[in-house]
């Protein structure tokens, strides 16, 4: 019999594989041209050129040794490239050695969480949170503290967050631009956080590290900005990949950084290259640290997210629902019509639209959508938006 937390877990995280799982039924029924699956944020971009010249390129080298292990904390040349690139971004400067590649930035922070907890240690999490980081904090013996962001901003609560540390909290979880609302967190939100942490950590005498998971630090949109984590909070860990700046979900290639101030840097270090052992993962993909390397300055062309992003938005607001329009990443997070957002999300299934419940990412009353779906999805769904708020008396 396998264990009660995993099914507890499988059964808490389930909602975004159910809808994926419930449109693959409907469009075997009524074809998938019918089926309007805003559920899975699988970007559906190609790689920009930079990504398939320089994989092409790896390939027909040939290099002795390309397919071989390397250090478990990745390959030197790929590692000061995205120290390169991070101490740019953020003026601060990052040896290569605080960079550690791994599988994807789940992998990343499995990594942190590893390195960081003892069993009942607590890491606090806010709400609303990408739903398998209850998971990463559970997989290592930690206790999640999750405090509700403000509502309709969607912002950190720093008091809040003050509020819930102890002498146990390891870690505090961030995540901007943040999925699913797509809120960017301003530098003074986050410097009040610093400030708070820093209090909390003279009172109680111990290290509260940050954990930032940054996927979505380049998918911005209407000139905003996103403040570097690295110039504002010194026991700091970043987990981040190229899964959506290079639309390479798949591939599974991340990393993590270690600021260079953090208390325990060093130790912190070995313990998160023991842990990419420790865990399975022995080392991130050879291949694609490679292409990293090669194209570390790369970026998707944004500009059809920009425009499906604006559709998507004008056929709800049609319709009569409310959102708040992301600043970044991929998601719109909406307002459901009656309180029980899982009951909305099943009728709208009824209309072949399918989103996932606002309850799977620890915020009820509101339901997710991705916009990285093609153009003809979102038009061909107006119709089934407006007889879902004509069912509400939502439609104007």
């Amino acid at each position: 019999m396998i264990s009660k937390r995993v099914v507890q877990s499988m059964q808490n995280s389930s909602y975004i594989r159910r809808m994926f799982e419930e449109g693959i039924r409907l469009k075997q029924i009524h074809g998938a041209g019918n089926v309007y699956d805003f559920s899975l944020g699988n970007p559906d971009l190609e790689p920009p050129k930079e990504v398939t010249e320089a994989l092409k390129a790896i390939v027909a080298e040939a290099r002795p040794g390309l397919h071989s292990y390397m250090s478990n904390a990745g390959y030197p040349e790929t590692r000061a490239a995205v120290a390169g690139k991070l101490s740019r971004v953020s003026g601060v400067e990052i040896p290569a050695a605080n960079v550690l590649m791994t599988v994807g930035a789940a992998g990343a922070m499995n990594c942190a969480f590893h390195s960081l907890l003892d069993a009942g240690d607590e890491v606090v999490v806010l709400a609303p949170y990408f739903v398998d980081y209850l998971n990463y904090v559970a997989n290592h013996g930690g206790t999640p503290v999750i405090v509700a962001c403000s509502p309709g901003t969607f912002l950190p609560d720093v008091a809040a967050i003050a509020a819930a540390l102890t002498p146990r909290t390891k870690a505090v979880l961030l995540n901007s631009p943040n999925n699913p609302t797509g809120a960017i967190y301003p530098e003074s939100v986050l410097r009040a956080l610093a400030d708070a942490l820093a209090a909390a950590e003279k009172r109680f005498g111990t290290s509260i590290y940050v954990v930032s998971d940054e996927p979505y630090g380049e998918i911005v949109f209407d000139g905003a900005t996103v403040p570097a984590t690295l110039a504002i909070f010194r026991n700091l860990i970043v987990a981040s990949s190229w899964s959506k700046s290079l639309a390479l979900p798949g591939e599974r290639i991340g990393f993590a950084c270690v600021h260079p101030l953090a208390d325990d840097a060093k130790e912190l270090l070995a313990a998160m290259a023991y842990a990419i052992r420790a865990l399975g993962f022995i080392n991130a993909p050879a291949i694609f640290q490679r292409v990293i390397e090669r194209s570390i300055d790369a970026r998707c062309d944004l500009a059809s997210y920009v425009d499906r992003r604006a559709r998507l938005l004008t056929v709800l607001s049609d319709a009569g629902f409310t959102c708040t329009p992301p600043q970044g990443a991929l998601y719109l997070f909406v307002k459901s019509p009656e309180p029980d957002e899982v009951a909305f999300s099943a009728r709208a299934a009824a209309h072949r639209v399918l989103v996932v419940p606002g309850v799977a990412f620890g915020y009820p009353g509101y339901f997710r959508l991705t916009y990285c779906v093609s153009m003809k999805t979102i038009e061909d769904s107006r119709a089934s938006w407006n007889a879902i708020a004509a069912e509400y008396g939502l439609k104007r």
